[in-house]
């Protein structure tokens, strides 16, 4: 089994599903069986409980977990059907290493954050990177971890700590990881020292980097990468721009573009592994129907519009499945979709007192598209025009 490790620095909310999800992708691409866990740093036992405003919608598993939405996008991208168990947070781990104290299963010890709750993460991810995920019924070969939050903060201490001795546990040859960071641009130049502190932080702490994924708004400048190059201390090549782009559909095809599947080969050394001709087939046809699929996005020009109608409009992340549902519809009818955010209390009888000009506003656009209400309608919707 091989583990690719996605963690993040500087902030939160840095685009590390997306990258954990297109590094999947492209090695399905090689022909490889992926699987996927999200390790959330939060004392829930699971996101069921939480506020949409807290941590976006809740994503609801086959098994009737509920969820991070990161598990969405690992099922979107790499086509796989996850597991609750397939979610790791702080909640679940100290729950388990409790009840084993309670049963005497540490024989008398005194019970530790290291190593029996260290020990306890690393246990639980062997265990769950091992359970078929996709229609074959077969055990993956490759697992992408990611980690939550953002190194250094306290919450996500112990996990660093049990993947530090994890990679000891597999190998070296069997464990890499890659950390997204974010170079800002500042009065027209781009910034490494947040990149440079990041991976400091990170090596403190016993882990290094093998790519460091940086999110910039344009592309990132030579100068720019040889100076990460030079203080990270990692090769140039491992050094990948993930700029802004249209979709995020085409992160996968922009990390092919910086030879990312070439690199994790040699990397983790995946041609030791027995794929076969099928396989290998199956994997090139995934990455022709993928470019298909950018390629028929990038030449829509017909734009679609749908006014949304809800009650935490300031946070897309509330209504994700909504979106990507429309999202998908838009790629299939060839359009592009553009989508008008219209606060539920703005259409209020009450609205037309306090803010006139916004409620006639909302309520013409809501009067000329197609509007949903997310309380009681499920969309599953084919855009036509």
């Amino acid at each position: 089994m091989k583990y690719v490790v996605v963690s993040g620095g500087v902030i939160s909310g840095i685009g590390k599903g997306v990258l954990a999800s297109s590094t999947g992708l492209l090695l399905k691409t090689l022909g490889l069986k992926v699987t996927a866990i999200k390790i959330d740093p939060y004392m829930n036992i699971d996101a069921g409980t939480m506020s949409p405003l807290e941590h976006g919608e809740v994503f609801v598993l086959n098994d009737g977990g509920e969820s991070d939405l990161d598990l969405g996008n690992y099922e979107r991208y790499m086509n796989i059907t996850l597991t609750r168990d397939h979610n790791i947070t702080t909640g679940k781990v100290y729950s388990q290493v409790i009840e084993r104290e309670r049963k005497g299963d540490y024989l008398g010890k005194t019970v530790q954050v290291v190593p029996h709750l260290t020990n306890a993460i690393q246990d639980w991810i062997e265990r769950v990177s091992k359970i078929p995920v996709d229609d074959t019924g077969l055990e993956p070969d490759v697992c992408i971890i990611e980690l939550g939050g953002t190194v250094g903060d306290i919450e996500s201490a112990p996990f660093v700590e049990a993947l530090r001795q994890f990679q000891f546990r597999v190998g070296r040859d069997n464990f890499a990881l890659m950390h997204v960071s974010l170079v800002p641009v500042i009065h027209g130049e781009q910034k490494t020292k947040p990149t440079q502190a990041a991976i400091k932080d990170l090596r403190s702490l016993g882990l290094t980097p093998d790519v460091i994924a940086c999110r910039c708004s344009d592309k990132l400048e030579r100068p720019t990468i040889e100076k990460i190059s030079m203080f990270c201390h990692v090769g140039p090549d491992q050094v990948i721009a993930v700029h802004d782009l249209n979709s995020t559909y085409h992160v996968p095809l922009l990390l092919l573009e910086q030879k990312m599947t070439k690199y994790w080969t040699q990397r983790l050394r995946l041609d030791t592994l027995n794929i076969s001709e099928a396989d290998a087939s199956k994997g090139a046809d995934l990455l022709h129907r993928w470019r298909e699929l950018t390629t028929s996005y990038d030449r829509s020009y017909e734009t679609v519009k749908i006014a949304l109608v809800g009650k935490y409009t300031h946070l897309k992340d509330a209504y994700t499945s909504v979106i990507k549902s429309l999202e998908h519809s838009s790629m299939r009818c060839r359009r592009r979709l553009e989508i008008i955010w219209v606060e539920a209390t703005d259409l209020e009888p009450e609205a037309s007192e306090s803010d006139k000009i916004k409620f006639t506003r909302h309520g013409t656009t809501c009067a000329l598209r197609m509007v949903f209400s997310f309380q009681v309608v499920s969309v599953n919707v084919v855009l036509k025009v």
